[in-house]
């Protein structure tokens, strides 16, 4: 127990100190985060404790609907939780930097077992305990359970946590003896990357908003009722729900009781079957783990036959820093399976516009539908300033501790920023049109609201990403590998903002321009020599927009660039 103590301890202080030097802009994101993530918290408790109220007086929906509603929760938790701490357990038991000390360490091999098991633990179900927390309240709130049931809670989920716990930790055993760590790592995020867009896409056919309509809400929860959910007896989710609907009343049942001690006693066996194995297969298993994969610097790729084709017209420096960076983004699992995730984000937000219905706005159907691709011109801009936060803006920062082969090279700041510019232009201006385009296409607007969307959101894609990699430029985070802590900076903040007051002026500028078109077809009355002129200047002012948001922060991030110190 000393040691196991002892080896938790570190991670203890470093949260700690980390907390304690924290700078001000990041305790002040810190709790904007934990105001945000309280916010959902008491949605999620609100939306439960109101949707159980509501059904609680109907006859056959409301007796049978929070135990249906319970296990399909405690269902969806533990597929969730198996593939959460699958791959949380990879790191921690064969991929961290700390376990070549650790292993060498005169430390008996259980404490370390159920050190990094607790470890993994906490790192895989923080957020599922955090965000479920609130939907087991509202049923303690909702049915007036007595003070029992929030302690017998507890204890039921710490038994349930156990078993994914255990069952991701043998699975990880196995894959990592069969298949090296860092390839099986790989494998299980894009898989699981792939589950989230699924199930994303999955969540907005269904329409959720539809809910509202009472008649819909209860043809909804009648559903729920008939659906067939596993009910296996051997089934931890059906433990989980008979352990606790009957403590909602009062006291556990003798059904409740032995529900828990199957919960308890699986858990606790499955652990201990995990360590025993450990011992075994451990050593074998981190020795693969540590082994180098097969280089393939000399073999010739489809993708490099594609690049050297693409990058025909560039000189050989600018050449080579576009296939460097194309490269580092497919070589690099967690970056290029988010495409996936950006696939599901396109099919989502075309499916939006195919579900709007005009036919209710009778004859101003026509004008709505204008109105919506304007507004659509904005939000397409929102969506791409937001993908270029997480794609572009990271560009600069990704060089890390490599920067100084760069710096040491013939290669000009000048040479660096506009490769990586023109490496995320292409890809952001395709996707771009593909929003508007199609958008407008399923809204069916006049040939003027379209043209003139294809032909903003190209201008206005320039500045975007000029932007993104300019202020990434500005404001580089060398020592920070992960993309996503790259962007969560104050130089990632003041690019959103930035990002967001271009795009709002373009859409402001454009504004009179399309009011005078619709009116003058409206009226049908032609647009005056004056109001010629007008539009021209406002059309004007938007090209000079976007050319300041393109031109000005790459020139600063390029003399920028040139003074940053080495990291």
């Amino acid at each position: 127990m000393r040691q196991y103590l002892l080896l938790l301890r570190p991670s203890f202080l470093a949260t700690r100190n980390q907390a304690a030097r924290a700078s001000r802009g990041d305790r002040l994101k810190t709790s904007g985060l934990t105001l945000l993530g309280l916010a959902i918290w008491g949605l999620i408790f609100y939306a439960t404790s109101w949707f159980l109220r509501y059904f609680r007086g109907f006859e056959v929906i409301g007796e049978y609907l929070p135990g249906k509603l319970l296990s399909i929760i405690f269902l969806t938790f533990f597929a969730i939780l198996i593939i959460s701490n699958i791959i949380t357990a990879l790191s921690t038991f064969y991929l961290s930097d700390e376990l070549e000390l650790l292993n060498n360490a005169p430390i008996s091999p259980i404490s370390l077992f159920f050190a990094r098991l607790t470890e993994s633990v906490l790192e895989s179900s923080w957020m599922v305990v955090f965000f479920g927390f609130p939907i087991f309240l509202a049923y303690g709130v909702t049915h007036e359970a007595p003070a029992f049931y929030y302690l017998w809670f507890l204890l039921v989920l710490v038994s349930f946590l156990l078993i994914p716990a255990g069952i991701g930790a043998l699975l990880t055993l196995v894959l990592v003896n069969v298949f090296p760590a860092r390839k099986t790592r790989e494998i299980l995020i894009l898989l699981g990357i792939i589950v989230i867009a699924f199930l994303y896409i999955l969540f907005r056919v269904i329409r959720p908003e539809q809910l509202v309509i009472p008649e819909a809400l209860i043809s909804f929860a009648s559903a729920i009722t008939y659906i067939k959910v596993p009910s296996s007896g051997y089934l931890p989710s059906i433990w989980a729900t008979n352990a606790i609907l009957p403590a909602l009343k009062g006291i556990p049942d003798k059904n409740g009781i032995l529900s828990f001690l199957l919960l308890f006693l699986t858990g606790s066996s499955l652990v201990i079957i995990v360590e025993w194995l450990h011992r075994a297969f451990y050593p074998r298993g981190f020795s693969r783990s540590q082994e180098a994969k097969r280089s393939g610097y000399f073999r010739r790729t489809p993708l490099d036959v594609l690049l050297g084709f693409l990058t025909t017209p560039l000189s050989p420096p600018t050449r080579a820093m576009v296939a460097k960076e194309v490269k580092f983004f497919f070589r690099d699992t967690t970056q290029w399976s988010q495409l996936f995730l950006l696939a599901a984000l396109v099919a989502v937000y075309l499916f939006n516009f195919r579900a709007i219905n005009f036919e209710r706005a009778g004859w101003g159907s026509f004008y709505l539908q204008n109105l919506y691709s304007f507004m659509n011109l904005g939000i397409a801009g929102f969506v791409l300033a937001a993908l270029c936060a997480r794609f572009a803006f990271p560009l600069v920062s990704l060089e890390g501790k490599a920067f100084w082969l760069i710096r040491s090279s013939p290669l000009t700041a000048h040479r660096v920023i506009w490769s990586k510019f023109f490496v995320m232009i292409i890809p952001i201006i395709f996707l771009a049109e593909i929003l508007i385009i199609f958008s407008n296409r399923m809204l069916q607007v006049t040939p003027f609201m379209e043209y003139l969307s294809a032909i903003t959101i190209f201008f206005m894609t320039f500045g975007i990403v000029g932007l993104a990699v300019g202020l990434g430029a500005i404001y580089p985070r060398f020592h920070i590998e992960n993309p996503a802590k790259i962007a969560a900076g104050f130089g990632g903040i003041a690019y959103m903002f930035l990002s967001m007051a271009f795009i709002g002026l373009v859409v402001i500028l454009e504004a009179r321009p399309v009011y005078v078109f619709f009116m003058s077809n409206f009226r049908d009355i032609p647009i005056s020599a004056g109001q010629w002129i007008e539009l021209s200047l406002y059309f004007a002012l938007v090209l000079g927009l976007n050319l300041i948001a393109f031109l000005l922060p790459l020139q600063i991030g390029i003399r920028r660039l040139e003074t940053v110190p080495i990291p």
